[in-house]
């Protein structure tokens, strides 16, 4: 017997998708949602709308963008010549919560992980090296952080990085190791960023 409606049971299976979500927090949210006045459902499904049709890659660094340059890439402010290589846009705000970094970006949109099926012609790897040589052509003090994960798959994009921008010879520097091996920028704590940044050491 049908205990919800099918429309009920529909979006909370739509939920339930989502990261992080379970069966029971997927029906609280849709419970919530069935509560609430229509203009605001209107408005929820609005922005849904908008976040697919207005936010994009941007094209310089490949974090989010409503505009083919991002803010950051825009801001002039900006040290030009200090960009943190991160796995993706959650590792962005992150770093920019601290509000201790003033360089550039580069999203590579994930890790090398062979068991995953994702190598380096899946990230954005090859972008990154253009865009190094780029930086060469208009000054020699360049610094790139490699600042992905501490894990056996973010170090080996690190590896594989280095490689490749060795012969460039760039300054190359990782984050401290206040992070815990395993664990993920989006979920540590503003000062132990903090340190990792400014503690950050040249490989």
């Amino acid at each position: 017997m049908r205990i919800l409606p099918r429309s009920f049971e529909k979006l909370i299976n739509e939920f339930a998708k989502l990261p992080g979500i379970g069966p029971k927090s997927a029906s609280r949210l849709t419970f919530y949602l069935f509560k609430l006045p229509n203009h605001q459902i209107e408005v929820f499904a609005e922005s849904l709308r908008q976040l697919k049709q207005n936010v994009f890659s941007c094209s310089q660094c490949f974090n989010m963008a409503e505009k083919a340059i991002c803010e950051v890439c825009s801001d002039k402010r900006r040290n030009q010549n200090l960009i943190a290589v991160v796995e993706d846009t959650l590792d962005v705000l992150a770093i920019e919560q601290t509000g201790k970094y003033e360089g550039l970006y580069h999203v590579l949109g994930g890790v090398i992980s062979p068991i995953d099926g994702i190598g380096p012609e899946n990230l954005k790897i090859a972008e990154l090296v253009e865009r190094v040589k780029k930086l060469k052509e208009q000054s020699t003090d360049i610094e790139l952080i490699l600042a992905t994960n501490p894990s056996l798959e973010g170090d080996a994009t690190v590896m594989y990085i280095q490689k490749l921008l060795r012969p460039l010879n760039v300054k190359l520097s990782r984050l401290a190791r206040g992070i815990p091996v395993g664990g993920d920028l989006e979920y540590t704590d503003e000062s132990t960023l903090t340190d990792a940044l400014n503690y950050r050491k040249e490989i």
